[in-house]
């Protein structure tokens, strides 16, 4: 009796957990987690049908590759323009050029008006050749400095702040709110339209247009989808909003007055629905087809649902999201962008917009 006794004391390995070592804890924290691990009905994702049966576990590499801007990329992923001339802008902008390169992304630089009269702080922007010239790299600046050169005669610069970087060609970024509520901003003494207008004239370069955090609303879109834009680069309300940036930065008894501008906007799943009534309303009227998603795209789902609910060609941009891990070393960016493209993968093979 003892003996049987302890031969039942004694703990026997199945043949399943002999072939999986792992097995046994991996079935502790089953029951241990199985009660947090719980999921409210009303926070499930309705934006998605998901097919779990249609396909297998995606194979690294496999977003198919397709052009944007001319050039082919493999991620359909956008560095949206974030800095400017910092001490924290080389390391930020050579980190995101090496991303870039790594995953087949693009990216468009932050403000570039330091360079328009002094290359002293080239060695922060100059990423060409770590991104590569196979894919798409744009110079940025702001209406205002566009409007001044127009004014100056002097829009060669932006010719040559193009040329020294090596760019593709140049996103102009629009920013009335932010500008009226910057302690150092500029006035637009004409609408951005006309200045953007002008410029393209004047200027033979590829063209993106882009707000800085609150999107633009349904006139403004039609406008620039009749211009043969490069692309329109939505920056809709959601994610940094500079206009609040500059009401944190400026006179809190002159914020208070303004604060719910910062609320004005729209959203890039409203800009989306936009587009896609703009493309059927304006038909051959239509010049610009493709589009950087962006502002408020927090995760790869977020990018997934939008690029596939257009009726375009479409990338999206993230700002913030990848500010966060390119301020260090670069293996931090590099695993946030790769775990970014494995979700796409997944993504692609299991999901499907509604």
């Amino acid at each position: 009796m003892a003996l049987m006794s302890k031969r039942s004391a004694v703990k026997t390995s199945s043949p399943q957990d002999q072939e999986d070592p792992t097995a046994e804890s991996r079935k502790r924290d089953h029951i241990e987690l199985a009660f947090q691990s719980q999921v409210a009905r009303g926070a499930l994702d309705g934006r998605f049908y998901y097919e779990p049966l249609l396909s297998g576990h995606p194979r690294r590499g496999s977003l198919k590759s397709f052009l944007f801007l001319g050039k082919a990329m493999r991620a359909p992923m956008w560095v949206s323009s974030m800095t400017g001339g910092t001490e924290m802008a080389h390391t930020i902008n050579h980190n995101l050029a090496r991303a870039c390169k790594d995953f087949g992304m693009g990216m468009g630089l932050g403000s570039c008006r330091s360079l328009l009269y002094s290359n002293e702080t080239l060695k922060d922007f100059d990423v060409r050749t770590l991104i590569g010239d196979s894919l798409p790299l744009f110079a940025n600046l702001g209406i205002a400095q566009l409007e001044q050169l127009i004014e100056k005669g002097e829009l060669y610069r932006v010719r040559e702040l193009v040329d020294k970087l090596q760019a593709d060609g140049l996103i102009i970024h629009v920013n009335p709110l932010q500008e009226w509520l910057q302690p150092e901003g500029d006035r637009f003494e004409a609408p951005p339209l006309q200045t953007i207008t002008t410029f393209m004239e004047k200027v033979d370069l590829p063209v993106i247009v882009k707000e800085v955090g609150q999107g633009m609303g349904y006139e403004s879109l039609k406008a620039l989808m009749q211009l043969p834009l490069a692309a329109i680069d939505f920056a809709a309300n959601g994610g940094t909003n500079f206009a609040r940036l500059e009401m944190l930065r400026g006179d809190k008894t002159r914020a208070a007055v303004y604060e719910q501008l910062a609320y004005v906007g729209h959203s890039a799943e409203e800009m989306v629905d936009m587009y896609n009534h703009l493309l059927e309303e304006l038909g051959p009227k239509m010049a610009c087809r493709q589009v950087i998603i962006s502002g408020g795209v927090k995760t790869f789902l977020d990018g997934y649902y939008l690029i596939n609910k257009i009726q375009g060609t479409a990338v999206y941009g993230q700002a913030s999201g990848f500010l966060k891990h390119a301020r260090g070393d670069y293996e931090e960016l590099y695993t946030h962008v790769d775990a970014q493209v494995q979700g796409l993968e997944l993504a692609n093979a299991f999901l499907r917009v509604k």
